[in-house]
């Protein structure tokens, strides 16, 4: 039996993930073109999300690691695209686990499939490095996502983001912090 490799298409009872490369920025773009999505994540233009697919295909190369595009299994829709990325948090290496879904199909579990997905991955290929997930503290979305994933609560960091009431993005926003309990 052949042992699985890290860029091995992941499926889950859903999904189908997939390293994303260049020949997802179609796809990508219409991902974050949705409102909802743009709102937590953009603004986006058509290069960025270019660039933005090609340093994901670089990090799966030098890293080892990166985000996936989340396809349903039934039919091949575009569902969202999660992962984890290689990160410094404070000087500590770690895994950052993500997802974003597409707006009409929020609600459903697919960022709980996606990151549970990215959790299991993280201890198959880096079983050593510690897994976090951040969101701005008024993503509420995002953190039910974190308490279904088991993930805990370990404070609040300061980064570039959004912040509740406030248009545009700020340099010192506040982020809910969770870590995966060894």
């Amino acid at each position: 039996m052949l042992l699985p490799r890290a860029t091995d298409p992941v499926p889950t009872e859903r999904l189908l993930l997939t390293p994303i490369g260049l020949g997802d920025v179609d796809d990508l773009w219409r991902l974050y073109s949705d409102p909802l999505v743009a709102r937590w994540t953009g603004p986006w233009s058509y290069d960025g999300v270019e660039a933005w697919a090609r340093d994901m295909a670089s990090r799966w190369l030098t890293d080892g690691v990166g985000k996936w595009l989340a396809r349903d299994r039934s039919d091949g829709a575009l569902v969202g695209r999660g992962g984890l990325s290689r990160m410094d948090l404070a000087g500590e290496a770690v895994l950052e686990v993500g997802w974003v879904v597409r707006d009409a199909l929020a609600g459903r579990g697919f960022g709980t499939e996606i990151g549970r997905a990215a959790l299991d991955w993280a201890s198959t290929f880096f079983p050593a490095l510690p897994v976090i997930a951040f969101t701005e503290v008024h993503n509420r979305a995002s953190r039910a996502v974190m308490h279904h994933l088991d993930l805990r609560f370990e404070g609040i960091i300061h980064r570039e983001g959004l912040v509740e009431g406030r248009d545009g993005l700020h340099p010192d926003a506040a982020f809910a912090l969770y870590r995966r309990v060894p």
